[in-house]
């Protein structure tokens, strides 16, 4: 039986040990890490990467360790459950002393007298790879089990893992029986496995109740358009394979029904001919892939793995942004060029990837992740392939751009494939949005918009919304809406069950309908065509517009600039906290008060940090005294990490600024003594006059008036921004981030107070 939660708490330390295993060998072997480094520098000269060698290694190594384990975990679920007439690394009762049999056999052999755990888990995989369908897990040329490996002694850390025993007992610590050959538990691993990767690849399991509602929305009307024949869908961003199960399912069950005495072998060729995947992480899709082929072994009522045929199984490991026909810029994506594979990673079956990316798809549904890409060389690629991708953008952009460039183009007499996503609102309000909604979304034939950033969705700590859509011209005018008024108003026993999900499914075909938790409408097509987006429901979002109809001018108009008025570069080598500074002898003329978002409260602000100030007071240039003065001698501690700071035009020395000085610093902001500053993020609207002699972080960003504008005239601005009025139309302008006291389930919640707001958007 496996118990998922200390199976994956165990596999982590496995993972973590393995990972310093490897990472030393790649430095001990000179051969090993030659090759590294060419692959390395392969892909930077491709703009495949940015990241330094030594990351790159390190990320490239947690896969490598994950493909070992992983590898293994699929050998033992099917040792256990006797897919294969003997086992090869461990098993239940007397399976274990035949797998430890095979073992010394192996090292029998003269020949393979010197060898060691790693060639003989090297052995395994060469068998595993002669059993029908499973040459696909263990292929030569794409498993990184091939490209790299562990130490003999990683090796036998990973066997003594699997064979390990209940000393009271005797029964195997992690047993892989079961008799339902449920394999979600291999989605536990691929969220969780790695916290770097999940970081890396935001990795985030869709749950069963979503996957089933979008694939209700967007496979079960292709069907009916295109028919089973003809049918087929994708997921461009499958991880571990829910929603490509979720579908199999369907398929499956419309094919039984309409073919009853069709072989179920035939019936399963065909479906899984029809089920497509990607994704960027290779152990993701291996995971996709080995839990299609236990769907598949099921169906079939296959018992033995000798006994089934070939299975072919479309996930390939990829990245759907870049391979595959190219979109060209615009809205509507009905005609593609043929982009330039310029690299291809080891672990990436270009070919097939290729062959699967390059054509259109009837249904095309997914759960893009929702980071922003902190690599500058994929963020760079990504937005010179689509126009979506504007300032600082989520994947969301170029994500929703590509799920609608792959569905079938609709035109007369042809009908449109349809798209299914749930994705970030993040979109919606903030600034990166703009391109997304106004030059794309209006020219597709988006159906649904529908706010699910109150329901309760396990594991997604970000405000989500889902929509669905075609890929032709719009044909009504109107879009239908699931507004939200009221989030969950705690964890649900059962998140399917929880009273906004039930309000979503139960109402979102009943326009004009309402309860506690959202109102259901038909939205017209212009108001969602322009940016930011309102999804308040209960009459909010025409309270809005009422607002902006009565309006006399745009804040934009009265003043001058906005933002912060410094960006050090290194925080913690220029602050202190308040009065730190003078008591190591430096003078008030040293220091500058510095504020930040959360001292800005309820019409004040009371600076709690003081900021090592490194310019002439007189002309705000970079105080040349530094050099024979304590600043120089404080900061000289840090000269070296102060000289390799960055900013987008390159280091200090590279833009003219002295390695002492803050790495931004806005003279024109600090040198007008009146701002009215602001907290970036809070639950209300906190608007602050002040008179000058200290600077603003991010977190506080200070609007500036003209020079000549006189204190009444901040002070007028300054009582409309902090009413009640501005708080609710900012509240409806603004970024929700929901209630930090709950990153797994609902972040807008049941009471308002506790949602932040990121007010930026606010000219």
């Amino acid at each position: 039986m496996i118990d998922s939660k200390t199976l994956l708490a165990d596999l982590r330390k496995l993972v973590a040990a393995l990972e310093k295993d490897i990472r030393e060998r790649t430095n001990a072997v000179p051969e090993i890490r030659v090759a590294l480094e060419a692959e390395h520098a392969k892909a930077k000269k491709a703009e495949r990467t940015a990241q330094t060698f030594n990351a790159w290694r390190d990320d490239y190594v947690t896969q490598v360790a994950v493909a070992w384990v992983l590898a293994c975990v699929f050998v033992r679920f099917i040792e256990d459950n006797e897919l294969i007439d003997h086992p090869w690394i461990a098993g239940p009762g007397d399976r274990m002393r035949d797998a430890q049999e095979q073992k010394l056999a192996f090292f029998r052999d003269p020949d393979r007298a010197l060898l060691s755990d790693r060639e003989y888990l090297e052995q395994v995989f060469r068998e595993m790879m002669k059993v029908p369908t499973l040459d696909q897990f263990f292929d030569k040329k794409h498993n990184l089990v091939w490209h790299l490996a562990p130490s003999a002694d990683g090796a036998a850390l990973i066997i003594a893992f699997f064979q390990r025993e209940n000393t009271d007992t005797g029964a195997l610590i992690h047993d892989f029986q079961d008799d339902e050959w449920d394999t979600r538990f291999l989605g536990d691993l691929y969220q969780d496995l790695s916290e770097a990767t999940r970081k890396k690849y935001a990795l985030l399991q869709t749950p069963g109740f979503v996957e089933e509602f979008i694939l209700e929305r967007t496979l079960g009307p292709a069907i009916e358009t295109f028919g089973l024949k003809e049918v087929r869908m994708i997921d461009p961003t499958c991880g571990s394979g829910h929603l490509l199960i979720g579908a199999f399912r369907q398929l499956l069950g419309r094919w039984q029904q309409q073919e009853p005495a069709t072989s179920s072998i035939e019936l399963v060729n065909r479906v899984l001919k029809a089920v497509n995947g990607v994704d960027i992480n290779p152990y993701a899709a291996a995971i996709a892939k080995f839990r299609l082929l236990f769907e598949a072994l099921k169906a079939c009522q296959l018992t033995k793995l000798k006994q089934a045929p070939a299975f072919r199984i479309n996930v390939a490991v990829g990245d759907s942004l870049l391979h595959g026909r190219s979109p060209k810029s615009g809205g509507l994506q009905t005609e593609f060029d043929l982009g330039d594979a310029k690299h291809a990673y080891s672990f990436e079956n270009i070919d097939e990837v290729w062959g699967i990316l390059s054509r259109h798809y009837h249904a095309v549904v997914g759960n893009p992740p929702y980071i922003v890409v902190k690599d500058k060389a994929l963020s760079a690629a990504y937005r010179e392939i689509f126009g979506s991708c504007h300032r600082q953008y989520a994947l969301v952009c170029p994500f929703m751009e590509r799920f609608f460039q792959l569905a079938v183009p609709g035109s007369s007499g042809v009908s449109a494939g349809s798209v299914g996503l749930i994705v970030s609102n993040s979109f919606m309000k903030r600034e990166f949005g703009k391109k997304l909604i106004e030059d794309y979304i209006g020219n597709w034939d988006v159906t649904h918009v529908i706010d699910t950033s109150g329901a309760y969705i396990p594991g997604h700590g970000t405000p989500t919304v889902i929509m669905f859509g075609r890929n032709q011209r719009p044909l009504a005018d109107t879009i239908r809406t699931a507004m939200g008024i009221k989030g969950e108003p705690g964890a649900p026993a059962e998140p399917a069950n929880g009273k906004v999900w039930r309000s979503i499914t139960d109402l979102l075909d009943k326009p004009g309908t309402e309860n506690e938790f959202i109102s259901v409408g038909d939205t017209s097509r212009g108001r969602l065509g322009a940016h930011p987006w309102s999804l308040q429901g209960g009459g909010a979002a025409g309270v809005k517009q009422s607002i902006e109809a009565c309006k006399v001018q745009t804040l934009d108009a009265l003043f001058t600039a906005m933002g912060r008025v410094t960006h050090t570069g290194s925080d913690e080598s220029y602050y202190a906290p308040k009065g730190v500074w003078c008591r190591i002898g430096f003078t008030p003329a040293d220091t500058v008060p510095l504020v930040e978002g959360d001292v800005v409260r309820d019409w004040r602000l009371a600076a709690a940090t003081d900021a090592l100030f490194p310019y002439e007071h007189t002309n705000l240039s970079a105080r040349a005294e530094l050099q024979t003065s304590r600043l120089i001698r404080q900061l000289w501690l840090q000269k070296q990490q102060l000289k390799e700071r960055r900013e987008p035009g390159g280091t200090h020395e590279e833009i003219g600024l002295t390695w002492y000085e803050w790495s931004r610093f806005q003279r024109e902001r600090f040198k007008v003594p009146f701002s009215i500053a602001f907290a970036e993020v809070a639950t209300h609207n906190h608007f602050v006059l002040d008179r000058g002699g200290k600077v603003f972080k991010q977190t506080a960003p200070v609007i500036k008036l003209p020079a000549d504008a006189t204190e009444d005239q901040h002070l007028e601005l300054l009582g409309l921004l902090n009413s009640s009025t501005a708080c609710f139309w900012l509240k409806q302008a603004c970024h929700n981030k929901g209630d930090s006291t709950d990153s797994q389930g609902a972040r807008v919640t049941g009471d308002p107070a506790f949602d932040t707001y990121q007010f930026r958007l606010i000219r």
